[in-house]
């Protein structure tokens, strides 16, 4: 068996970072924190991520990237169905980690008008993959419908959050089952079919 290969200096600035905003939120990612957490020189750090916002939208992605990249290859591989999508969504959903990420990029774009532009971006850039991973599983969604979605996903991320209980876990699964279910079920629902018109005895009418 090889040896593990060392961790380039960026994904290990990214882990560390989100580390630090999942086990104690926004507060906690700064860049001499990170920097430390990382294991390197704060220089190195505003190499890679020359201001507090460009790391918090870098770990965001990093985040994305993993989950996404994750369920499409289960997708390709036949591990993940549209059979077994909705437990799939409720265990990335409920990852309090990641939903803690999402939170601390939301409030710090309320107050940063730029990150807010930026944050308008990223949004776009997760609804295209979770589009391309639908895809993968045959279920074609028109932009409306995909934005309904990645909003009830996003919304049911926050108050499992926030709640932090049984009902909330319990209330998150039947989203997960009711978004894949009614939402995307109808994307795989064939098109009906066109009755033939009904012919009288004296023809067509």
């Amino acid at each position: 068996m090889e040896p593990a290969q060392p961790l380039d200096v960026r994904t290990r600035i990214l882990q560390a970072a989100v580390g630090l905003l999942a086990e104690h939120g926004v507060s906690e990612l700064t860049q001499p924190k990170v920097a430390r957490a990382a294991g390197v020189r704060q220089s190195h750090l505003t190499y890679y991520f020359p201001t507090r916002a460009d790391l918090l939208l870098a770990v965001a992605a990093h985040s994305i990237e993993a989950l996404t990249s994750g369920m499409a290859s289960a997708a390709r591989d036949g591990t993940l169905t549209q059979e077994t999508l909705a437990p799939a969504l409720a265990a990335a959903v409920s990852d309090k980690r990641r939903a803690r990420v999402m939170l601390g990029l939301v409030v710090t774009a309320d107050e940063d008008r730029q990150l807010k532009e930026r944050f308008r971006e990223f949004v776009e850039v997760i609804r295209g993959r979770i589009g391309a991973l639908l895809a993968q599983l045959g279920l074609t969604v028109d932009p409306a419908t995909l934005a309904a979605c990645h909003t009830m996903l996003v919304g049911a991320a926050m108050l499992n959050l926030a709640r932090d209980d049984a009902a909330a876990r319990q209330e998150l699964q039947a989203v997960t089952r009711l978004i894949v279910e009614r939402v995307l079920g109808a994307a795989a629902a064939p098109a009906p079919t066109t009755r033939p018109r009904l012919r009288g005895k004296g023809g067509a009418r």
